[in-house]
């Protein structure tokens, strides 16, 4: 079993080597459509994480997951990580955050709901452009912020 094991590299890499092979060149989504892509990537990521680094039952997964997800962590991370993203990047999270919203948020603040989407819109803007190594080392980054948000409690 353990061979088998894929870590969150491997596994973006060959969904993405699925994608790339049709795609010659950068195309410009919405920001829309790069938040949906980014929410499937960046879920899959969440998750992947938690079943290699937690053994505990799925409902504790679940909920260890949440923290990852949720719209005011999402704001939160992008925040701690605005200093550390390059200018197309920023873009890329304004674009996101300034998009049309045709559902309103259920449980977050619009602003958090705003940012959570730049979040995301950044995931899938970079998945999409085939840039998983940028991808995984954001990833990284979110989950040292985590942690040491965890630390100060």
């Amino acid at each position: 079993m353990e061979e088998n094991k894929l870590n969150n590299n491997e596994l973006i890499k060959v969904i993405s080597e699925q994608t790339s092979d049709s795609q010659k060149h950068k195309i410009m989504y919405s920001p829309s459509q790069l938040a949906y892509v980014g929410d499937a990537v960046y879920e899959l990521l969440v998750r992947s994480h938690v079943i290699q680094n937690h053994d505990i039952n799925v409902n504790k997964m679940h909920r260890l997951s949440i923290r990852f997800v949720k719209a005011n962590a999402q704001a939160y991370f992008v925040d701690k990580l605005e200093e550390e993203l390059s200018e197309e990047e920023k873009k890329i999270v304004k674009r996101g955050r300034n998009a049309k919203i045709t559902s309103s948020p259920k449980n977050a603040e619009l602003m958090d709901y705003r940012y959570a989407t730049g979040f995301e819109a950044l995931f899938g803007y970079l998945y999409l452009n085939n840039e998983i190594k940028r991808l995984m080392q954001l990833f990284s980054r979110v989950v040292e912020i985590l942690d040491e948000k965890d630390e100060k409690k």
